[in-house]
Order: structure tokens, then sequence, then C-alpha cells
């Protein structure tokens, strides 16, 4: 058995404090802290229940997270901050969401990352050659991030007529493909230090439908990390809907969840996947 892995869940959250309290309880583990980004549009007051239950901190720097622009990147750069800045050493960091669920028994989840100590599971495309579709993303200008007036993308269509294509700076391979990654504290570092020296990045990123997709794929793809990367986040996702968010889960996927050799499973959301939160409870437990 490994029990000395000590990991940090970094858990960005909107609403539903119900559900992450019951993730928290779920991935509790002597050897887990739990940082929680709360959307800075949601009032604190209804989480400040998690407040209570061990080893949960709250973001300080919370900000004001809008689909597709730079503020859940962000979001998770600050909470990254606030995590390597506790004076805790962790091995690993699980970068989650408030919708995601283990589908693997706790132990069993710290002692797989014990026994790959140093690997970054993340998913991985390259732009160029397997995801093509999201090319568009960083070749044109977007102004999602920016509070324009009605028309924006009139504006964005404009600019885009008339402005060459954008090109990643430093002859950077464009990666990305899921927000979502456990990845080791050096690395994570890295990329926070590598976003801090180099002001083009947050200025091109600001620029980028769904940076968030993207953004720290392509860091550590183009770094020494390289060798290290696994092209696995070790999340269960069904795109098989064909929509910009994976589809919502529910007792239909359990035969499917339980054959996975994932670890995490989203989305999963009340009332929809309450019987399936409760199936995974007993298989896990």
């Amino acid at each position: 058995m490994f029990t000395l892995m000590k990991l940090a869940h970094l858990i960005l959250t909107h609403a539903n404090p119900q559900q992450v309290k019951k993730l928290i309880g779920k991935l509790a583990h002597e050897n887990a802290d739990f940082y929680i980004h709360v959307d800075k549009k949601t009032p604190i007051e209804s989480f400040l229940e998690l407040g209570q239950l061990p080893n949960v901190t709250f973001i300080q720097n919370r900000v004001k997270v809008y689909w597709g622009g730079y503020s859940i990147v962000q979001a998770t750069i600050n909470g990254f901050e606030e995590i390597l800045n506790s004076g805790k050493k962790y091995d690993y960091i699980n970068l989650a969401s408030g919708q995601d669920y283990p589908i693997k028994k706790t132990a069993d989840i710290h002692n797989f990352l014990a026994k790959n100590q140093g690997k970054i599971f993340m998913h991985y495309l390259s732009l160029t050659d397997e995801w093509q579709e999201a090319i568009p993303r960083i070749t044109q200008y977007h102004l999602i991030n920016y509070n324009l007036p009605a028309g924006t993308y009139i504006i964005e269509q404009f600019i885009n007529s008339i402005l060459p294509k954008r090109k990643l700076p430093a002859n950077m391979v464009a990666m990305g493909r899921s927000q979502w990654f456990t990845a080791s504290p050096e690395s994570i570092a890295y990329a926070l230090n590598y976003i801090k020296e180099k002001s083009w990045v947050s200025r091109f990123f600001k620029l980028t439908w769904a940076p968030d997709e993207i953004i720290f794929q392509t860091i550590l793809y183009n770094s020494q990390f390289k060798e290290k990367m696994v092209n696995n986040n070790l999340v269960y996702l069904d795109w098989s809907q064909g929509k910009a968010s994976p589809k919502l889960l529910t007792m239909e996927d359990a035969a499917a969840l339980q054959t996975s050799d994932k670890l995490f499973a989203r989305k999963l959301a009340n009332p929809a996947s309450d019987q399936l939160i409760d199936y995974l409870d007993e298989i896990t437990a």
C-alpha cells in the first residue's frame, strides 16, 4: 500500500454546494487537502458549510468566471498559486470541477498516483493534426474576455477580416483538449512561472476562445516536462452528443463507468445524476 503520497484537490465550482460536499467527503483521505474556488459571481455564503470539513481551504483570490473566457484560466492560476504558497508539500495537484466524481476507491486513486509519481496526466491533442476544429481558437481574434457592448460577434468578424491570422509565438506547438488534469507541483509551478515571465502568454490567450483547454498543455508540451506527460487526464468524459460540453451522466452510464480504467468522471449534476452518485458510492465503498 502507498499511503504517504500527499494530494491537493483544486475544485472549481459555482453551484450545488451539497454535491461538492459529497465529492469532498468521497475523496477524503488522511493525505488529501481540498482547495475550493467558488466563482465570484456566486455568493460564498452557500458554500461556507464546506469550510467546516477537514482539510478544506477556500481560495481567497476569487474570480468571476465566464464560460469560454480567460477568467477560468485566471481562477485556476489563483488556485494553484495559493496551493503552492501554502507551505505544504504535495506530490500531486488534481484540478477538478464541482461536477466531477470518483469512480474508483479513494485509496486506489492515491495508490495509482504513488506508483506513477512525477507523471503528468493530461488529455492533449495537436491542434494542427488531431483537433483541427480548434484551430480558429488560436488563429482568430476572440473578444469574449472583454466586457464589450452588444455586437461583439460583428466586431470580431470585422477584426478577423482585416487582420492577418494570429500565430502562437515562440514557435510553440499548440496542444489541448480537456482542461481537467492531474500534475506534479513542479510542472504546475513551471507553467505559472512561464505565464508570469512571458508577458505574451496572457495577452495571446486572452484573445483565445476557451484557453483553459489549451494553455497548460501547450506550455508543458513545449518544455522539458513533455517527457513526463501521459495523454490521459484520468477523467471519463462522454462527447457522443457532439455538443460543446460533455454528456450529463446518469444511471444509463453506470456500466461504462464501472468498467472504465479512469479515476474520475464528469459531468454529474443533481438531480439527474443523484442515482448514479449513490451507485458509485456503493461500488467504491
